[in-house]
Formats: structure tokens, sequence, C-alpha cells
């Protein structure tokens, strides 16, 4: 997977059931999650992790973006909200960019 490349630890569920079950004895840095999913849609999934994870970032993504969905999930909490199709390499500055900032290091490529 092309986030692991980037040596970040992934996990990864096909059914949000399990997702849950894990996020609810983990804490988590990040939360990508799918609208669509067998079990708890991916609101659902997001509305859990903020609930009891406030400070992980949550990043939603959807076959089926409308612009309801999208004020839905940003108002709900979420970092960004992405329709499908759409290129790794963008959810992977995403993911990049998000933990710079975890680390205070969002500006370290800028010169003073």
């Amino acid at each position: 997977m092309e986030l692991e490349r980037e040596g970040f630890a992934v996990e990864a569920y096909t059914e949000s059931g399990q997702a849950l079950q894990r996020i609810a004895s983990q804490h988590f840095d990040l939360v990508i999650t799918d609208i669509k999913m067998r079990g708890p849609n991916g609101i659902e999934v997001m509305n859990f992790v903020k609930e009891n994870h406030p400070s992980t970032k949550v990043i939603v993504i959807t076959g089926f973006a409308t612009v309801e969905t999208a004020r839905e999930v940003l108002k709900g909490g979420a970092v960004d909200f992405i329709p499908k199709p759409f290129k790794m390499s963008k959810l992977r500055e995403l993911v990049l960019r998000l933990a710079n900032e975890s680390t205070g290091e969002k500006n370290a490529d800028r010169a003073p």
C-alpha cells in the first residue's frame, strides 16, 4: 500500500463494524472511511470517531458525492471529503500534509 511505503502504519477493514471495534480500543491519528460499506456507513464511522477520539482526523471518500453529503461530512468534523474516482497521489499528499501539521512541521519547507 502506498501509505505504508511512506512509513505510515496502516490497518484496512472492508467491514465498518470491524473497524469500529478496533477504533473503540485503539487511538488512531487518522481514519479514512468510505461512505458506502457493509455495516454502519462512513458518516456513522466519522461520528463515532469524533465522539470517542475528538483529536483523530477523518477523511471521507465516496463514489456518491453530493453537495449535501459534503456539507454534512465537513460539518461533522471531517478534514476533507474526496469524491471518487481520485488519484492516490491526492490522498497521499493530503495524508502527508496532515501528518506534517500534527508534528508541527507544516512550515518546514518554507524559508524564514
